[in-house]
């Protein structure tokens, strides 16, 4: 299955490794996500739509998630802040059947569209998906 051999360093881009198998990592993030009381729009699997089309993709899973009251106040500060949110989080497999997680940094995309004021809600959300992602990716 093509894919990449390893965590690729992106700028904005945060990646973690994964203790667990894409599945079991996706579920217990859609899990992680819930508890926390945010919605889950959706979980688009990018390796079952490339089957679909005849292609192969190693385990390549998108959740996007949210609420309104993390992603609206930065939104108020610059409307193009619109076109990131909500968030989204990529399990992915490499080469080495190794399992990562991956998600935009908050403060990465406050700084691409010139944000200002919005330092408290940029570091909650940072802090929010960082504990997501802890407890996604932990052993056991």
């Amino acid at each position: 299955m093509p894919g990449s051999d390893s965590s690729p360093v992106v700028d904005g881009l945060t990646t973690v490794p994964c203790s667990s198998d894409p599945s079991q990592t996706m579920d217990r993030l859609e899990a992680e996500i819930r508890g926390k009381g945010m919605e889950v729009f959706a979980r688009i699997d990018h390796a079952a739509g490339a089957a679909k089309g005849g292609l192969t993709l190693a385990a390549t899973e998108l959740i996007i998630f949210g609420n309104a009251r993390g992603g609206t106040p930065v939104i108020q500060s610059v409307q193009t802040v619109g076109i990131d949110p909500p968030l989204k989080i990529l399990v992915w497999q490499d080469t080495a059947n190794k399992t990562w997680l991956s998600y935009n940094d908050p403060s990465s995309i406050a700084q691409r569209h010139g944000a200002v004021g919005t330092e408290s809600t940029i570091d909650k959300l940072a802090g929010l998906l960082g504990a997501i992602t802890r407890e996604a990716t932990r052993s056991g």
